[in-house]
Order: structure tokens, then C-alpha cells, then sequence
């Protein structure tokens, strides 16, 4: 079954892929996975919320994780998300425009506030987001999927991760 959500390629080895394969052409997803980290983040703060902003995606949008995994030996591995997660940088000001046209566009949208990282499990994270308006959040990770030009608009002013 073909995913509304792409273009896809046919390869000559039949697989799905966003790079390219021995004998193959490679896969041009129209839309977009992109996290955007604040940029006066630590580095280990940085893994982190960019692993958490992209966990959820797969329960909002299951037709970005792909199929499970599999060695020469047919030992058995999870998927993972399909297409590539491009991570940028910016400071807080394009964090919060960023953030307002995420919502504004209707996009599939994570955020990581500054305060979770006082926290330690999923209730206290979710009750920390819930306490604060969504205009005072002291946002310093989000993560955005949607069609890829709307994307690139939200991140609009961003930069490549480094």
C-alpha cells in the first residue's frame, strides 16, 4: 500500500530508502522530519531532548516508522522511523516563531520545555507542559513533521545542526 504522504522512487532492489543502495535509486520523501534544538543547550541535553522530541512521532504519525529490521543471521531488530530526522539549531526567539507556526500550520508537533529537565518520569514531564500557557512555554527542543515546504517554513531563520 503506497503512504499519501510521499513520492516514492521504485528501486531496482524493491527496498524503501532515503539514500541510496547498491543498485538502486534513492526514495524523495515529500514531507519532512525536523527537530529543532536551542542552541545554548549542553551537548548531553541535546541527545536528549532530540531523542525524546522524535520517540513520540510514530504514535502520531505511524507512516514515518518503517519496517523492522533484520541481520544476515535473521536476528530480529525494531524499525525505526523511515526517513531521515534533520536537526537544527537556533536561539530562543526562533524557537518560539518556529513554535507559533508549527501550530499555526497544524503540523504534527512535540515540544521539550527547559523544566523537564527537573523531571523524571512521563507524568511529572506532562505536568510540567500542562502548568505553563502555551505562549510562556520555555521551549528549548521541538520536533515538527509535516509536508516538506510547510516544514522549511517553521524553520524559518534555523540553522543545520553542526
Amino acid at each position: 500500500m503506497r503512504n499519501t504522504h510521499e513520492t516514492e522512487t521504485e528501486t531496482r532492489s524493491g527496498t524503501e530508502s532515503g539514500t541510496t543502495v547498491a543498485g538502486s535509486v534513492p526514495v524523495r520523501f515529500n514531507t519532512k522530519v525536523a527537530v529543532l534544538l536551542r542552541d545554548d543547550l549542553e551537548s548531553w541535553q541535546r541527545l536528549n531532548v532530540t531523542a525524546f522530541l522524535v520517540s513520540g512521532l510514530g504514535t502520531a504519525a505511524p507512516e514515518v516508522i518503517g519496517e523492522p529490521y533484520e541481520d544476515a543471521d535473521s536476528t530480529a531488530y525494531l524499525p525505526m522511523l523511515r526517513q531521515p530526522v534533520l536537526v537544527f539549531e537556533g536561539a530562543k526567539e526562533t524557537m518560539t516563531a518556529a513554535h507559533a507556526r508549527a501550530l499555526s500550520r497544524s503540523l504534527t508537533t512535540a515540544v521539550f520545555t527547559a523544566n523537564l529537565f527537573g523531571t523524571g518520569n512521563d507524568r511529572d514531564n506532562r505536568a510540567a507542559v500542562r502548568a505553563v500557557g502555551r505562549d510562556a512555554l520555555d521551549l528549548v527542543g521541538l520536533a515538527v513533521y509535516g509536508p516538506r515546504n510547510a516544514v522549511d517554513k517553521v524553520l524559518k531563520g534555523a540553522r543545520m545542526h553542526p
